[in-house]
């Protein structure tokens, strides 16, 4: 977390399918503990599940009716994540959205992974731009409770009128419907939301036009 400075707008960012395309990344980690101990690969819904949500709500829904589940989270704990960050994709115009607002407007991201993404941003080389992380173990409630986006809200000291959160899952959009902040859809034209786009630059010009 950097010192707070003063600004007017935030732009909040999702990690997964947000800023980056890691579908392949999750689905080969959780596979990988699956077939630790002999399980078969998850399913197609599956997949759509832990996309969304905290490794041990994943955990715990991919062993549910398993013997399995506390040997996961113990398992998971001494895993290298490292390896499966190969997988991921850094989506087009993320690095020059992130230029373009940081002199002018507050950066942060709210995310349900937990202590995996720090070391995705470092190794993409973008962790320089965002001035809060909040993961699922910054906060007692994950999304979709609105904690995340408040714990960033009181730390801009920004009402919920000047925040933008980008998101691409019915979780993010009822976290920014249930914190009261503008909520932009990430190329999901089927959610609830704000402002719908397809591409990430397309934020900065709801951002300076709003």
């Amino acid at each position: 977390m950097k010192q707070n400075r003063k600004v007017d707008k935030v732009v909040i960012f999702d990690c997964d399918g947000v800023m980056f395309d890691s579908k392949k990344a999750n689905e080969n980690f959780y596979n990988h503990i699956l077939s630790h101990f002999g399980l078969p690969p998850m399913t197609e819904g599956q997949v759509e599940y832990v996309h969304m949500h905290t490794v041990i709500e994943s955990l715990r829904f991919l062993f549910k009716g398993t013997p399995y589940f506390e040997d996961a989270l113990r398992y998971r704990e001494v895993m290298d994540y490292r390896p499966f960050i190969k997988d991921m994709v850094m989506e087009d115009g993320l690095v020059e959205l992130l230029e373009m607002l940081r002199p002018r407007y507050g950066l942060a991201v709210a995310t349900n992974r937990s202590d995996t993404i720090g070391e995705v941003l470092k190794t993409f080389k973008i962790d320089h731009f965002f001035d809060i992380v909040i993961s699922s173990l910054d906060v007692k409630n994950p999304k979709p409770h609105p904690e995340s986006l408040i714990k960033i809200l009181n730390f801009f000291n920004l009402p919920p009128k000047d925040a933008y959160y980008v998101g691409d899952s019915p979780v993010d959009s009822q976290t920014a419907r249930a914190s009261r902040v503008n909520f932009i859809a990430y190329k999901r034209n089927d959610l609830d939301a704000d402002y719908h786009i397809d591409h990430l630059m397309q934020i900065a010009k709801i951002i300076i036009d709003t």
